[in-house]
């Protein structure tokens, strides 16, 4: 501590040398030595260096009072607060000063003060303390102050604290507020807009009664009709409160826009544009308020869009078709630069009307998904036609106006995702766009050889995001737009930008169109693009690497049955470009690898062609196989290679690289594992008669520890491999036995299984089988499956086995039994003996009856006359696994038998009702694994028997109907459906919800024929929202909420008429609450309950697939109704409170206030001291969910300058409990966040 006292006071005794370098040097080693975290000062040491530090801020030497005041920020934190409270008082007393170089240094000292203030947050009384000190010496020095400079620094400093710091100055905004009104009527234009600035940063943290003064005042000077200079002011004014205050002016814009809108038939530029600023924030902060202005504001828009009085463009138009079809000369040209040179028009202001205007359309456009159609009739088409805008910072904003509606056509696009369906007609607004792609290729094919950068960029940007709306659209204009492409590859003054956005382009064409359209171009346009590629600038090289790749697929398409294209004159030159990048060694790496990944196209597109050169391409690849750098990429090109057609010989690459694959198995990176599974599978199946058995053998070795359960998509792809090499060389596998195998059964054994990796093991079991590989037979596997079930739950092995493992080892059996009918045969009676045998264990007698009916799928199981009998006497087994692996066994093999087995079936469905739960399973197995044509014959009988029972009294048997009516109704759709919509009128509730529950299953994420029949009747289905009963009411919501999930275009037209009966069901009804007596206490309970829940559950769905039809506040109604509510609801709630956050922060921003009140019950309610351990967890569940919600707020930006939410920031912080909940939650998200990234 001596030591730094001690080096603290030499440095302070060379600040006062005469020497300017010596005061430098010291200065900035103490600056150096306060930026250290570890430096702690005596108070002797403080004072001395605060002192110092003041003084040196009117030294005569401008670079020491820089030092001087970049010392000031570190200081703050390491001083005490007296300190702090000097310098400030220093500075602000400075600011006063007749001297302006101290006024100005004093100024920059102030802002390197408050930027080091720790923020409010930190909960230390220094930022408020200090705050207040600075804000009233500032309020003074405006009021007082005739020196327009002090006034401009004040200001200054007053919006850096009120942006970063205003939470803590709320007791001193009314007279900010007070001190800032008067300076928007200051002559100087340099403190009006300062002070608007201020006025900016004061509003998102001010109160209501201050908000509303302010707007007031702003309209009540409007009103006055003052000069126009003041009026531009106002409307700039509140341009700027509406984009920093945002919703808070909704409630005031009816006054607001009648005023607006007047100033803008005013003969003034400046305030129009001001105007048109005003109603861009309006329409971006305050949507739903705007609602009915919107289309006056889009005709104000499209008239002054074309308001240019000093200009005439028809004398242009004239010229351009008089020059149509010739080309433009170079006469033509210096003439236009003559009458440019006459013409001035540096007073001339229009350019800012039209701009102001197209940035609000473009806001309009952006915020207003819903008039897309609309706009594609009036907005588009004005649009279109100023696209000739001669002032290039107005065309540059038209060309982004477009952009936005093309990206709203291509986000309808994607949030109705039902093209693929048969019948779906096209959407409006893509109609509507095709139509108009000749007008824009029109207006932009000449601009693409303009000389303005600004305008071809802008160009390119809007037929890039055309092409990937309307892939395709462009095929017939291709040869109008490539002279453009190659003018901006060519010219010599074309910047790097300009090139890279070119070739940006192209690839998206090239990537979006079929080949045959660029064939006859391909003379003009490769040899500019392989100049490209030679370019020094590395990501110039790297954008013509990918287009040449393209380009490679489209002159030499594979497997296309294209008419005969001549390759020969491109090969040369495409092939020695990309050799050159290959080979250099000194690159940027995405050069390289997509150097590697473009010579692996044109070697398995044109492989062919390449004679001598070949072989020592692909020795490149080995190498590049070596390095850790490119490895990943050289790995997925060799696997491109391999699958070739032209059966590129890679027999030279095989010996030394074989062993490297390997090599890459035991590597951690997983993307370079399953890359080489990947490639290892593909040289396996292409090249195994050139695979010896070391090659072979070193593969193999890796291979066990790949398999496990820890990772099961590796592991699918490696027994994948497995296949391969069993199918094509089984001799190598013959010590598999005790390496890879024990392995595969551990996986087969393990209750992750499922999915692709149990459909590659069956292959697996099959071709071992199959090619006799392994030394292990079918005896032998099915000893090594089932042999743990024989000991699960005994005293030797008292671990059972999963549920799941059961179904995993059934189907392997039958997988291997299909592959060998003769062993077959006696397989099944051994399983049929196990059933039969009472001394068989549970488990074995479950895995028999899941085998048998797995092998009964695929083989008729008729001649076992015992085999009906044995079921059904399982179903009255007291062991309930053992019932359901019967009832599941017998729907299998019925679905193998049907003749024999569905009569059967039937009839014991319409005698038992004691089994009947059991044996509508085994039905329910039958409809949903059958096909259609095996069906069709039976469907009356079974929908015959399934409306007898629709009405039963038991809820599970219900439900199994309900699903056996669904799955059977997609058999037949066209005569089934009709039926299911008559009992909607059924006079029972428990035949209605039967029906309901049923179209529920007849909605899957798959396209099926139903869909469009469906779609025209399930408004009806939905009426049933109004039902009278609560339980009908319950299912029709769930039925609407799998609608909502897995097909949002059946139910996106009828969301107006069902919305209000869904939030209908979010309220609380006291007609369906109860008490009831338990003994001598009295319980609640509320019948409402689930069919509340129901419908919170659909408002979540419709987050995800419906957003752009919901109307985002009324939604939020009930957000923060359901905040209030039961248990389960709010823990709803809160997930659907974080999700709003994330999708629209804006809205929630608006509601905030209401939001918070609901969120702060929640934590900080307790629990009362005797209740049992069930409530302390369930409120501690709660808590956590409610700050979930919290943390996804305050990760919205805006969110803190609301003062009820940076107070309730406040208390969360300064509770010790409620901070660490917090911060853990804060954790998770930015670990889960790292994590995506990673995997991405």
């Amino acid at each position: 501590m001596s030591n730094i006292s001690y080096h603290i006071s030499n440095l302070l005794e060379k600040m006062t040398s005469t020497d300017k370098d010596f005061r430098f040097m010291a200065t900035n080693d103490l600056m150096m030595e306060l930026q250290k975290d570890s430096i702690k000062l005596d108070e002797d040491s403080e004072k001395k260096v605060v002192t110092m530090l003041l003084k040196l801020l009117e030294d005569k030497n401008g670079e020491v009072q820089n030092l001087a005041v970049k010392c000031l920020g570190p200081l703050v934190s390491k001083v005490k607060e007296y300190q702090v409270d000097i310098m400030v008082d220093t500075l602000c007393s400075n600011m006063m000063s007749d001297k302006e170089q101290l006024r100005d240094i004093s100024s920059m000292g102030l802002k390197t003060v408050i930027a080091e203030l720790p923020p409010c947050s930190a909960g230390q009384s220094l930022t408020a303390n200090v705050c207040k000190k600075i804000t009233s010496q500032l309020i003074g020095a405006m009021g007082t102050q005739e020196d327009v400079s002090v006034q401009l620094e004040a200001l200054d400093i007053l919006s850096d604290m009120l942006g970063r710091l205003s939470g803590t100055l709320i007791s001193f905004h009314a007279s900010i507020l007070t001190s800032l009104l008067p300076q928007l009527t200051s002559p100087r234009m340099a403190v009006r807009k300062r002070a608007i600035i201020a006025l900016g940063h004061l509003v998102p943290s001010c109160s209501t009664t201050l908000f509303t003064q302010l707007t007031e005042h702003l309209l009540a000077e409007l009103g006055r009709g003052q000069q126009t200079s003041t009026t531009r002011t106002y409307i700039q004014c509140l341009a700027t409160v509406s984009r920093q205050g945002g919703h808070r002016v909704g409630e005031h814009l009816e006054k607001i826009i009648p005023m607006v809108m007047t100033f803008c038939n005013v003969e003034d530029d400046e305030l129009r544009e001001y105007c048109f600023q005003a109603f861009e924030a309006f329409v971006r902060r305050c949507p739903k308020e705007m609602s009915p202005h919107i289309s006056t504001v889009i005709k104000l828009c499209l008239r002054y869009i074309t308001y240019d009085p000093n200009y005439n463009y028809d004398v242009d138009e004239d010229g351009d078709e008089d020059g149509d079809e010739s080309m433009d000369t170079e006469d033509g040209e210096d003439e236009d630069q003559e009458s440019d040179d006459e013409y001035s028009d540096d007073d001339d202001m229009s350019w800012k009307v039209r701009r102001s205007s197209v940035k609000c359309l473009e806001a309009v456009i952006s915020t207003r998904r819903d008039l897309l159609v609309e706009l594609y009739g009036s907005v588009a088409p004005t649009l279109l036609a100023r696209f000739k805008e001669r002032e290039e910072n107005v065309k540059t904003d038209i060309f982004v106006a477009f952009v936005a509606l093309l990206k709203q056509t291509r986000s309808s696009q994607g949030l109705i995702t039902t093209a693929t369906e048969p019948g779906v007609q096209e959407e409006p607004a893509i109609t509507l766009l095709k139509k108009q792609v000749p007008t824009v290729v029109k207006a932009l094919h000449k601009q693409l050889k303009e000389k303005s950068m600004k305008s071809r960029q802008g160009c390119f940007s809007l037929l890039t995001e055309l092409a990937n709306v309307l892939p395709g659209a462009l095929g017939k204009h291709i040869p109008a737009l490539i002279p453009g492409i190659v003018h901006s590859l060519t010219d010599k003054s074309t910047s790097s930008n300009m090139k890279i956005d070119a070739l940006s382009f192209l690839n998206v064409l090239l990537c979006s169109h079929p080949p045959a359209v660029f064939q006859p171009h391909m003379r003009v346009i490769l040899p500019p693009v392989v100049h490209c590629v030679e370019e020094p600038f590395y990501k110039i090289t790297s954008e013509a690497l990918l287009v040449t790749q393209q380009m490679v697929k489209i002159i030499c398409p594979l497997g296309d049955k294209l008419p005969a294209f001549d390759v020969k004159p491109y090969v040369k030159n495409v092939f020695s470009a990309t050799l050159k990048r290959l080979k250099a060694a000194d690159i940027d790496q995405e050069v390289k690898e997509r150097a590697i990944s473009c010579m692996g196209h044109i070697v398995c597109q044109l492989g062919d062609q390449l004679g001598g050169d070949l072989q020592p391409t692909l020795q490149i690849f080995l190498e590049r196989l070596k390095n850790e750098i490119t490895r990943l990429t050289a790995v997925k090109t060799l696997t491109l290679i391999a699958t070739s057609p032209l059966r590129i010989d890679l027999r030279p690459l095989l010996t030394e690289g074989i062993p490297i694959l390997a090599s890459f198995l035991r590597k951690n990176q997983r993307a370079l594992k399953l890359s080489t599974l990947t490639a290892l599978n593909m040289i396996v199946m292409n090249y195994s008669d050139s695979l010896k058995p070391p090659m072979i053998e070193a593969v193999l070795n890796e291979l066990p520890a790949l398999i496990e359960e820890n990772d099961m998509h590796i592991s699918q792809v490696a027994v994948m491999l497995l296949t391969c090499i069993a199918k094509v060389c089984p001799s190598s596998l013959s010590k598999i036995g005790n390496t890879v195998l024990p392995g595969v059964f551990h996986l087969v054994h393990s209750p992750l299984l499922q999915g692709g990796a149990l459909s590659a093991i069956l292959e697996f079991f099959k071709a071992l089988v199959v090619t006799k590989a392994g030394n292990m037979g079918y005896n032998d596997l099915l000893k090594a499956l089932t042999g743990p079930f024989h000991g699960s739950g005994k005293a030797t092995d008292p671990t059972p086995m999963h549920r799941q493992s059961y179904y995993s080892v059934a189907r392997c059996v039958a997988a291997l039994s299909s592959v060998c009918p003769k062993e077959a045969s006696g397989m099944v009676t051994g399983f049929i003996q196990e059933v039969k045998n009472p001394k068989c264990s549970e488990s074995v007698r479950i895995l028999s009856f899941l085998c048998l009916g797995e092998a009964g799928r695929t083989m008729n199981l008729g001649g076992q006359k015992e085999l009906k009998t044995v079921i059904l006497e399982a179903f009255s087994s007291p062991n309930e696994e053992v019932k359901s692996a019967a009832s599941c066994a017998l729907g299998n093999i019925c679905v193998g038998n049907l003749e024999e087995y569905l009569p059967f079936m039937l009839t014991e469905i319409g005698s038992q009702a004691k089994r009947r739960y059991l044996l509508l399973h085994s039905l329910k197995e039958v409809i949903s694994a059958c096909s259609t044509e095996s069906l069709l014959a039976h469907v009356e009988d079974i929908w015959a028997l399934l409306f007898k029972n629709r009405e039963c009294a038991e809820e599970g048997t219900r439900s199994v109907v309900a699903e056996c009516l669904g799955k059977l109704t997609m058999v037949n759709p066209a005569q089934l459906l009709p039926r299911l919509k008559q009992q909607l009128s059924s006079g029972s509730p428990v035949a209605r919800s039967t029906v309901v529950t049923a179209v529920k299953f007849t909605i899957v994420d798959q396209p099926v024929p139903i869909d469009s029949l469906l779609k025209a009747c399930i408004g009806d289905f939905l009426k049933t929202l109004q039902d009278k009963d609560p339980n009908v009411r319950r299912v029709a919501l769930v039925m609407f909420n799998s609608a909502a999930h897995n097909k949002p275009s059946l139910i996106r037209g009828l969301l107006v008429s069902v919305l209000p009966s869904l939030y209908n069901e979010t309220q609380i009804r006291k007609d369906l609450i109860r008490e009831v007596e338990m003994g001598p206490f009295k319980h609640t309970v509320d019948d409402g309950l689930d069919v509340r829940k129901a419908a919170f559950e659909c408002m979540y769905t419709l987050l995800d697939s419906c957003l752009d039809c919901l109307d985002i506040f009324e939604f939020l109604d009930r957000v923060e109704e359901g905040l209030k509510d039961h248990y389960d609801i709010r823990m709803l709630t809160f997930i659907m409170l974080a999700r709003l956050c994330c999708l629209c922060p804006n809205a929630v921003v608006q509601r905030l206030d209401r939001l918070i009140e609901p969120l702060r019950v929640t934590c900080t309610t307790k629990v009362k001291a005797g209740s049992v351990k069930q409530e302390f967890e369930k409120q501690e569940e709660l808590r956590r969910s409610a700050m979930r919600a919290v943390a996804a707020l305050l990760s919205i930006s805006e969110v803190e300058k609301s003062p009820a939410m940076a107070d309730f920031a406040n208390q969360i912080r300064t509770n010790a409990e409620m901070a660490s909940i917090l911060e853990s939650i804060q954790g998770d998200t930015r670990s889960s966040t790292m994590e995506s990234m990673d995997t991405s």
